[in-house]
């Protein structure tokens, strides 16, 4: 079974599944035995770490000499100009490209390719039209041969994230925030423990983009997982996340980070932010 374009992007495909050519194995009893496997796995999961990563293409330097790390539950936000290899850098930790000059690790454990540890959510929500909600969100376990508990998952998630009572509607039926929810939901029943967010909220809004990060910020008091958003939204950057990286221009190199850790959030404080905003503009202008 070949994976599709759009499909791929979103599908965190265990890394024992994956064959070289990049076909999909079909046996269903060894598939379950391996996700049991690799959900053990994540449990232990700790640190995210990047140390000298680079990433050329076709001559061209797209990311230079990037290292960083990521504790289990912390949410960072990748800020730059746009195409300065934000969304190269979620590509890299996805497995969907491959550095050219250093290492990605999971808890010192080197990572190539795609593996379990990595759920990716692109800008548009990729939801199939034909499908209902519920089969939507429930279409990598689907995959997986792991549906039937998903479904369960699934319904006991419908609420907290605001889709109860459409879970048999199509996406042609739900506002553009309840598609994005519905994405959100998709790609956290991958049970990966860090998800990659490539501006999820740039094609809504304001008023909608306002509510959903507001959206997110509650259920990050009620997830452990690791976040890692691509976003040019200063005022995101700020309100969502727990440490921002500021990049450079191409080629993509940190250039500071802002540490937000320990302070307690909201509108309010994001208006006042005045100075803060202002600086990392200056930095991403001259960068």
């Amino acid at each position: 079974m070949k994976r599709t374009g759009k499909i791929s992007r979103f599908l965190a495909l265990e890394e024992d599944d994956v064959q070289e050519g990049g076909d999909v194995q079909e046996d269903g009893d060894a598939q379950e035995d391996k996700s049991v496997v690799a959900r053990k796995n994540l449990e232990d999961f700790r640190t995210l770490t990047l140390r000298q990563v680079s990433f050329a293409y076709e001559e061209k330097q797209i990311i230079n000499d990037i290292s960083f790390a990521a504790e289990k539950g912390e949410f960072i936000a990748v800020i730059g100009t746009s195409g300065c290899g934000k969304s190269t850098l979620l590509n890299l930790l996805a497995g969907m490209l491959q550095p050219t000059a250093g290492n990605i690790y999971v808890d010192e454990n080197k990572i190539t390719g795609m593996t379990a540890h990595f759920a990716y959510m692109p800008q548009n929500d990729l939801l199939l039209p034909w499908a209902t909600i519920l089969d939507n969100v429930c279409l990598y376990a689907a995959l997986k041969h792991r549906k039937k508990a998903a479904v369960q998952q699934a319904l006991k998630e419908m609420e907290r994230f605001g889709l109860s009572g459409y879970e048999h509607a199509y996406p042609h039926e739900l506002s553009g925030g309840m598609r994005q929810r519905a994405a959100f939901l998709r790609t956290s029943l991958c049970e990966a423990e860090i998800l990659l967010l490539d501006e999820p909220f740039g094609a809504l809004d304001v008023i909608t983009r306002n509510d959903m990060q507001d959206w997110l910020c509650r259920l990050r008091k009620e997830s452990d997982k690791t976040m890692i958003l691509v976003t040019h939204d200063i005022e995101e950057a700020l309100y969502l996340a727990d440490r921002i990286l500021i990049f450079a221009d191409r080629p993509a190199g940190i250039i500071k980070q802002i540490d937000l850790h320990n302070i307690t959030k909201s509108r309010d404080w994001l208006f006042e932010q005045g100075a803060l905003k202002k600086e990392i503009y200056e930095l991403l202008k001259v960068s």
